[in-house]
């Protein structure tokens, strides 16, 4: 039989059992079980996990495991810089994009707030989200530790928060996001907004928006109008706070497309 030792880092400790929390200890392994194989078997989605070491020597998931194996498993690094040959997952792609589950819709309205392309409907199955991840390179946010061990998946977030301004915080902390394009997405469908005219919203606004506003923008998609009513105050105020914090704990950033 196969023995290995394992300690897992930071907020990897969520996801095990609570007798291996924050501590080394001993793991019967499968024969020729490879280390995604057992991270995952422990309950540590590999979507989270950032940096692995093996015997002090840096490796990657797909590394066989051998008996006495010292099995070092980290997050991803919130204030350390690691070259990015040292990482076990591949750079995230450019421009950053997402897709969310059914229990996230909160949180991409944030996200496509904020500027960042975001797929999501509440209608959405696991093998429909991987696949379009894979297809698009999408990073996949969900609450569901199961989604996240799909094999095909590359890059994911477990959220831990559960209401939607928190998430969007610990999403913008995590992946080191700037808006620099807000309010360019529409809410409802993530499709691109293009400004219209005052008299082509006439008919689409309650006439006291339109007494009292006088610019607008539109979904080409699902038609809807927007303007900066109180609503869009505070979603400003929202964004402001979360990228102020983000900034002032000393993150580095990743902007939108067209930064």
């Amino acid at each position: 039989m196969t023995i290995a030792t394992f300690r897992f880092y930071a907020e990897l400790n969520d996801f095990l059992a609570p007798e291996h929390r924050g501590l080394a200890f001993e793991h019967p392994c499968a024969r020729a079980a490879t280390a995604k194989h057992e991270i995952e078997a422990l309950g540590v989605p590999h979507t989270e996990v950032e940096f692995l070491l093996i015997n002090d020597a840096a490796c990657g998931l797909g590394r066989l495991l051998s008996d006495r194996d010292r099995v070092a498993v980290y997050p991803r690094f919130r204030h350390i810089a690691l070259d990015a040959a040292a990482g076990i997952q591949p750079p995230l792609a450019d421009p950053i994009r997402f897709i969310a589950d059914a229990h996230l819709g909160g949180l991409a309205r944030l996200l496509r707030m904020a500027g960042f392309d975001t797929l999501y409907e509440n209608n959405f199955q696991d093998a429909y989200i991987e696949l379009i991840a894979a297809r698009e390179q999408r990073i996949v946010l969900s609450r569901d530790i199961e989604l996240l061990k799909r094999r095909s998946l590359v890059h994911g977030a477990y959220v831990r928060a559960l209401k939607p301004a928190r998430q969007f915080s610990e999403i913008v902390e995590r992946f080191h996001l700037r808006s620099t394009h807000p309010f360019s997405l529409c809410l409802d469908c993530n499709a691109a907004l293009r400004p219209i005219s005052p008299e082509a919203a006439r008919d689409r606004v309650p006439p006291n928006v339109q007494a009292t506003h006088h610019r607008f923008s539109t979904c080409s998609v699902c038609k809807r109008v927007f303007w900066e009513g109180s609503h869009w105050k505070s979603m400003q105020r929202l964004l402001d706070d979360t990228m102020q914090a983000a900034h002032t704990r000393g993150a580095p950033v990743r902007m939108p497309p067209g930064s």
